[in-house]
């Protein structure tokens, strides 16, 4: 039930994005509000992730993860009545505080999982994400002629049932007995500090923020080098992100988790951030087929770093296992809040920019995963390092 609150969770949110940049452009946005309405979700997942996954240190699981799919109904009901770019800016900051509780997700499935299980688990959410991702926008663009507020009643209606589903099949206790923590009532900024000052946590983060901000400048730039290079207009775009994200979600949840049970969390993370820059440096040379290509072969990589790196966080973040996700989940955020910008000034210099500085910073990526307890793999029933500076 975890994995399908989180699905339906992306679908709902997933729903009105095709949508948002004309509905801006009707209130009177320019491309400076449309970036500011786009960035806002990101911006506040930044501060929200890591507080509400301390916080579901503290009180569980599953009483945040209900509070934080609320909040995704109240969101978007406030995105379909919003009526100046002002409001219209406001709930996408809303529906950024609550989307902060994919680190609660992901915190919730590793407390069910067994500890040998927790790579596979990880992955089973990203497929999730990545499902919610692929089918709400298709839906949205179905939906279109409902109107914008139509849309967005529709996705809040999706999150409401989203919210009653969780209220009565998640269970009740995410951690097994004998599991918890062993201070639930501590203070959970606190937790978060001490979290931050480990040394194993920080080139996991640095890993974490270079390989977002790579995958995202691509994710921002590529329907202007598609349209230049291959023609591609926006149904062929999107039957190509479409293909991206079913590649992801497959390796996500269906190979991740068998390949790391025979190599290791860390030599597949090296292996998926290689993966991710070979194909950006392919990606803007080429005829259309070595791009659709590359495409493939860095959605696969993304697909094996997203969970692997989300592992050895959570084993090096010890008891306060939704603080340390929710930590990675702000990296990735504010990757993805800067990134586009970063990567669209890139692209306007030189088009195959970004994708160079992206497969760079996969290279600093895998150097900062090997630098992570270097010369030794994880294992399941690793102790967590738990070493203050």
């Amino acid at each position: 039930m975890v994995y399908l609150a989180v699905f339906v969770d992306m679908l709902g949110f997933g729903v009105i994005l095709p949508l948002l940049p004309f509905r801006t452009e009707r209130l009177g946005g320019s491309g400076v509000w449309l970036g500011g309405v786009l960035t806002a979700y990101a911006l506040a997942q930044f501060v929200a992730a890591p507080v509400l996954g301390a916080l579901s240190d503290r009180f569980g699981r599953r009483p945040l993860l209900l509070t934080s799919l609320a909040g995704s109904a109240v969101s978007l009901a406030l995105t379909g009545v919003a009526g100046s770019l002002p409001a219209l800016l406001s709930a996408r900051v809303v529906a950024g505080l609550c989307g902060g509780a994919i680190a609660v997700g992901q915190a919730y499935a590793v407390d069910l999982a067994e500890p040998g299980e927790r790579t596979r688990a990880l992955g089973m959410v990203g497929a999730s994400i990545g499902m919610g991702f692929v089918f709400g926008p298709a839906i949205g663009a179905a939906l279109a002629g409902l109107g914008f507020a139509g849309v967005s009643f529709v996705a809040g209606g999706i999150a409401l049932a989203n919210l009653i589903a969780g209220a009565v099949l998640l269970p009740r206790a995410a951690r097994p007995a004998g599991q918890r923590p062993s201070q639930r009532s501590g203070n959970p900024l606190a937790t978060l500090v001490q979290a931050v000052r480990l040394r194993a946590l920080r080139p996991l983060l640095g890993a974490v923020f270079a390989a977002t901000f790579a995958f995202a400048g691509m994710e921002a730039t590529y329907a202007l080098l598609g349209g230049r290079q291959h023609g591609l207009g926006p149904r062929g775009l999107g039957l190509v992100f479409t293909g991206v994200g079913v590649v992801m979600a497959v390796v996500q949840g269906g190979v991740v988790g068998r390949v790391t049970d025979r190599f290791g969390d860390r030599r597949i993370a090296v292996t998926g951030a290689a993966l991710l820059g070979l194909g950006l440096v392919t990606l803007p040379y080429g005829p259309a087929w070595l791009s659709y290509a590359a495409l493939a072969v860095l959605a696969t990589g993304q697909g094996l770093l997203a969970p692997t790196t989300a592992t050895l966080i959570a084993r090096a973040g010890g008891s306060a296992l939704g603080g340390v996700l929710g930590i990675g989940q702000s990296a990735s955020a504010a990757a993805r809040a800067v990134g586009p910008i970063a990567a669209g000034a890139a692209f306007d210099l030189r088009p195959a920019m970004p994708y160079l500085l992206g497969a760079a910073l996969c290279g600093l990526a895998a150097a900062l995963i090997l630098r992570h307890h270097r010369g030794a793999d994880f294992h399941p029933d690793a102790a967590p390092a738990e070493q203050p500076a």
